[in-house]
This record gives structure tokens, sequence and C-alpha cells, in this order.
């Protein structure tokens, strides 16, 4: 919708590439993992490019609702905490929906969930982080290092000289 606010857009395309997830699992369940799915053209084509609903009359896929909506027309790093894969190495499916009025303290709470979670390792001279971090670094660091992105939602300190390391990434269905 044209008339919408920019946080009002940003809360339904969160909204709707959660519910398109959750959606696809259901469609193929029993699944051991979201990239168990599989269409088009092996080692080209992946699950995040299947056309599987339409939005304003117009095919989609999570790629597009991921790389050219929320990526290209938000400057908001917080998304990656907030848009899920289903699998165990990924954020947490909030409760509740995305809301215009909440959707600060909502990405806040995303965010501060996450980088404090198990899939991450703050402390110590060795940062071990979530491969999201390696993979959407640009989208972390447009006008900060990743440490001082850290920082921000870190409840412990970060050790400015720790050397960073990427965790391997689980790709097994979170079933809960």
């Amino acid at each position: 919708n044209t008339n919408w606010t920019d946080v009002e857009r940003l809360a339904f395309w969160i909204n709707a590439y959660n519910a398109f997830t959750i959606k696809l699992i259901i469609a193929h369940y029993p699944v051991s993992s979201i990239k168990d799915i599989k269409t088009g053209i092996p080692f080209i084509n992946s699950v995040w490019d299947i056309d599987f609903f339409k939005i304003g009359g117009k095919e989609m896929d999570l790629n597009e609702i991921e790389h050219s909506i929320l990526r290209m027309e938000f400057n908001e790093p917080r998304i990656h905490f907030a848009i899920v894969c289903a699998s165990k190495s990924c954020p947490k499916l909030r409760n509740e929906a995305y809301t215009a009025q909440n959707i600060e303290v909502q990405l806040d709470e995303q965010a501060v969930d996450f980088i404090n979670s198990e899939k991450n390792f703050l402390g110590g001279e060795e940062i071990k982080l979530s491969l999201i971090f390696s993979w959407f670094k640009k989208d972390f660091t447009k006008d900060r290092t990743l440490k001082e992105f850290l920082k921000l939602y870190a409840k412990g300190s970060v050790n400015e000289k720790a050397k960073i390391k990427y965790l391997e990434y689980d790709w097994s269905l979170n079933g809960k």
C-alpha cells in the first residue's frame, strides 16, 4: 500500500516473510530442514527462490522479500534477528506479530535476545558469532564496526581486541 508509513511497511514485510516461511515448512512437513525443500535447478535454485505466494497479485518468493525489499528498501540490520528460517541457528520466532506501534521495541528485543543467546559467544579473547554476521556483514557495518554493533545489544562487554570467528550454522528444523 502506497499510503503506509515506512514502519508499517517494515512490519508488514517481516510478518509476511515469517508467515510464508512457516507456510512453506507446513506444506512440506515432515522435513528435517528448510533446505530439504527442493525445486528448480539444483545448486542454482534454493527453497528461498520458490514462487509459492502472491502479494498484491504478484508472484513472490522469500528471497525477494528479504533481499529486494527488506534489505534494499530499509536501512535496518535488526531485520536479521526478526525474520526466521525455521532452523536451530536462526533467531527465535516471536509469539506476536510485528506492529508499526511496537516495532522499535520488538526489533531491539530481538537483537538483544539473539546476540546474547547460545548462538553467539562474546566473551574472552575470541568472539564466536553466528554466520548471519558474516553473510550480512555489510548490513551491520554501514556506519560502524561489527564489534560496535554488537556492543549496542550485548549484555556483557565485547573485547575490542578479540578475534572474530564464525560458528557452523545448524540448518536442522528448530521444532520449537
